[in-house]
């Protein structure tokens, strides 16, 4: 089995994970889970993290083919759709993501006024659940992993799967599930679905937040790590208590800094609103003073 060369790329503002996976034989790569920057104090958009990727696929020589989403990001837009645009001349790589990106679409696209003409054909691949493709010579397998959010996906590439947010590293632990589909009895058996994997395959994390007793962020555990050492879903914990665990904690959580403008550009493959404003709802208020405004 060909071993992909694998670059973690760790954007510290929203803790995200990104990775260039690339054939060794071939120098074809794939970009998974790229970040646009995006400052909401002033509402602009730039591009330094995602320019950062294209300096390693320079620098190497790769030919990207793929653009991939493990699934449609909460907490940082997507920068895939400028990363094709930038890359169309070279290698027109294409964008894939799960096949359930329909299903989170039409949640989010009538809370924040998309019409469908933004949405139709935007991702080149709507996966199916255990469909295989080639990155060169690699092989990459689709695995569905519901309850972060319905659509998730993970890519399992040789003896690395690329999880998303699915699985933290054992210190961190486990992800949200209260987002629209999320769900905590499919989170643990996605991680059932990971730790099934043989023991000696890495886990890479579309996230990092290191606690206080570690200071620098890290892209993977094995599974045996993951197994023996998963601060809320190591072997042995019980369904029963990590949904009563992950539902008690996700209902004091706030929302995630960068939720609204996130979805509106990700459900569009990173593609900004056609009139350049983000919708921002707001929270509950129905009246002010006891007044209907």
């Amino acid at each position: 089995m060909t071993a992909p060369i694998v670059h973690p790329v760790f954007e510290p503002v929203t803790g995200t994970y990104q990775y260039v996976i690339a054939d060794p034989f071939t120098l074809t790569a794939a970009i998974i889970d790229p970040v646009l920057d995006f400052e909401p104090a002033r509402n602009t958009v730039s591009t330094t993290t995602a320019d950062s990727l294209l300096g390693i696929v320079a620098q190497n020589g790769y030919k990207v083919a793929y653009l991939l989403e493990t699934h449609a990001h909460a907490d940082h837009l997507s920068a895939s759709r400028y990363l094709q645009l930038k890359l169309e001349q070279s290698t027109s790589p294409k964008t894939g993501i799960g096949k359930r990106i329909v299903q989170v679409q039409q949640t989010f696209a009538s809370k924040y006024g998309v019409e469908q003409s933004e949405l139709d054909g935007v991702f080149d691949f709507l996966w199916e659940d255990n469909q295989t493709f080639k990155i060169g010579e690699l092989e990459a397998k689709v695995v569905h992993l519901p309850g972060h959010t319905p659509d998730h996906v993970g890519y399992l590439i040789g003896e690395n799967m690329f999880c998303g947010d699915s699985l933290f590293l054992p210190d961190v632990g486990s992800a949200r599930c209260d987002f629209p589909g999320g769900d905590a009895v499919q989170l643990y058996h996605s991680v059932q679905t990971l730790f099934s994997l043989p023991p000696n395959y890495k886990i890479y994390s579309g996230h990092d937040y290191p606690p206080g007793d570690r200071q620098d962020p890290v892209p993977y555990a094995t599974v045996a790590e993951q197994q023996e050492r998963n601060k809320h879903l190591k072997v042995g914990t019980t369904q029963e208590e990590f949904v009563n665990w992950r539902q008690e904690r996700d209902s004091v959580l706030g929302e995630p800094r960068l939720l609204h403008q996130s979805l509106q550009v990700n459900i569009r493959e990173g593609r900004l609103p056609r009139n350049g404003m983000f919708v921002l709802p707001l929270k509950g208020v129905k009246e002010v003073g006891g007044v209907k405004l």
